[in-house]
């Protein structure tokens, strides 16, 4: 797919020229000339998109189980605090982190495995407003940079994800080649952008479903409400409507 949208970028790009040159209206040359950009743009930034290669956003649940992920840690302060609130709800989550903070705090990466979660890949250096340009050799960077930090804690991650879900042409082979999963979400919390956890939680409590892959971030860029409140309303509200929070087998992702 990701060969075929490419193609069909020159493809496109060389048809309207053509069009161009052969006297067409100019809105049709430039419609046909823009079109398969416009495509593979969408491939690209839009998180649940599979144009450029397959985006887990969903899984087979058993029961009422849904899949929570916590993105941008460890966070000194919102992790330990993170860790507590799961034991208390008997909850288990993938925390998607970032390398360079990974390095800074490798007791964190051993109390997330200790604790019985799982560690997963969301790059090294968290490039959100510049990933979408990378080439080859920075999406390398990012992810071997961030694989050794991990693996000096003991963790290899299997699954991975980028930061506000964007995904550069050679993201997917890259990830191929070190046997990364790319794992997108179903059902955003908002938490990064809202002020009132109880608001943003009954929202997702509203739309959550078995077999839901939740989005929750962690870290300074919450709201100081947000970081203190928002992950222990949402983990009461889904344990009282009965979800159970796992993370899935490989066999299970959809």
């Amino acid at each position: 797919m990701r060969r075929v949208l490419l193609t069909s970028v020159l493809l496109g790009k060389a048809c309207g020229l053509a069009l161009w040159a052969a006297g067409a209206p100019p809105v049709l040359a430039a419609a046909v000339f823009f079109s398969p950009g416009l495509c593979l743009l969408y491939a690209m930034l839009a998180p649940s998109a599979q144009g450029l290669g397959r985006v887990v956003t969903r899984f087979a649940p058993e029961g009422r189980e849904v899949w929570l992920t916590i993105d941008d840690g460890p966070d000194p302060e919102d992790t330990p605090r993170a860790l507590s609130l799961l034991a208390r709800h008997q909850a288990k989550a993938t925390f998607f982190v970032i390398g360079e903070r990974a390095a800074r705090h490798p007791e964190l990466i051993r109390a997330i495995v200790a604790a019985g979660h799982e560690v997963a890949h969301h790059t090294h250096t968290h490039p959100a407003g510049s990933f979408w340009a990378a080439g080859r050799r920075r999406v390398a960077r990012e992810l071997d940079a961030a694989l050794a930090v991990f693996a000096a804690s003991g963790v290899t991650p299997s699954r991975f994800r980028s930061p506000v879900g964007i995904k550069p042409i050679f993201l997917h082979p890259a990830l191929a080649e070190r046997r990364l999963a790319y794992i997108g979400w179903s059902l955003r919390s908002f938490d990064t952008v809202a002020r009132d956890p109880a608001h943003w939680s009954r929202k997702v409590m509203r739309d959550v479903r078995p077999g839901s892959i939740l989005l929750l971030h962690e870290g300074p860029r919450l709201a100081p409400k947000v970081r203190t409140e928002g992950l222990g309303l949402l983990l009461a509200a889904l344990t009282e409507a009965g979800f159970r929070c796992v993370v899935p087998h490989p066999d299970r992702l959809r």
